[in-house]
């Protein structure tokens, strides 16, 4: 552990920011590779005479922040660490970094299914780093979850993720492309949830540098109108799930209604867009029949 004093910090902070970035990507750097937390940071303000203690040393903290400044790369890639939800994950360029909004559909889940003892199969569709089958699985051991994805790598990571928290058993993860590695499963599914790619190719070209020259293409385009692997999903969901078995799929800003249709046109029932933090149509749930 390195000792600092909460003065001397202050000041390189000061300077870190002064190069430019944020104090929110620079607290994430300091939380995830030195190990000093929100809480910690927020104290400081008004307790400036205490010592801190790093995981590391505030040079070693300064480079990578100056390697974020001068080429865009996320501090999660850099770190190798995101946030989310009470979840400290591991991932890299090959997963897409968990965002908040996302953190929703653990909450949507739970106000559907509210009996914990219940035994719920669900799978999560291209499930990344993990993030949201790893939160239903920890939160309801009860529940049996199955995961999928079409990069190997990302199977690999999900799977160290949940051997972190977990010596349970009750989260299996298989590689193939949505529901292709779910064959012994049709009929068996109560809810199946996705965070497929859904940026429509406009928009991909468009994004900010550190989403599209860091992040997973592969988890971001959707094809020309962003709808491509939606299909896909929905289309085939009815072959895996339970009678009155439902689906939750997130979607870009402007893409709640035709998802909407979507679902209506392959018999989903109690179909509706739901909002995320930002008062946008973010989630399409509905009932298979």
């Amino acid at each position: 552990m390195f000792l600092i004093s909460a003065e001397k910090f202050s000041l390189w902070k000061k300077k870190q920011l002064s190069k430019g970035g944020d104090n929110h990507s620079l607290n994430l750097l300091l939380e995830s590779l030195g190990g000093l937390s929100n809480i910690e940071l927020n104290l400081l303000k008004i307790n400036l005479e205490k010592n801190l203690n790093f995981k590391v040393n505030l040079d070693l903290i300064e480079s990578f922040w100056d390697k974020h400044l001068n080429t865009s790369i996320p501090i999660q890639y850099l770190s190798g660490i995101s946030f989310w939800r009470n979840l400290k994950l591991e991932v890299s360029n090959r997963v897409l970094i968990p965002r908040p909004e996302t953190e929703l559909i653990i909450d949507i889940i739970s106000g559907i299914f509210k009996n914990k003892e219940e035994k719920i199969t669900f799978v999560d569709l291209g499930t990344g780093s993990g993030a949201i089958s790893i939160a239903l699985a920890l939160e309801n051991p009860n529940w049996n979850g199955i995961a999928t994805d079409i990069d190997k790598n990302a199977i690999k990571i999900a799977s160290r993720n949940f051997a972190t928290y977990s010596n349970q058993s009750n989260l299996k993860f298989y590689n193939g492309n949505w529901w292709d590695p779910l064959k012994n499963f049709k009929g068996e599914i109560d809810f199946a949830v996705s965070n497929p790619p859904y940026i429509p190719q406009d928009t991909y070209e468009v994004l900010p540098i550190e989403v599209k020259n860091f992040e997973p293409k592969l988890a971001l385009l959707g094809g020309q109108e962003g709808l491509d692997h939606i299909n896909q999903i929905v289309q085939n969901a009815p072959l895996y799930l339970k009678n009155k078995g439902w689906l939750l799929i997130e979607n870009h800003f402007d893409q709640g209604e035709k998802v909407k249709k979507l679902f209506l046109e392959n018999r989903f029932t109690s179909v509706k867009v739901l909002k995320d933090f930002s008062g946008i149509g973010r989630f399409t749930i509905g009932r298979y029949k």
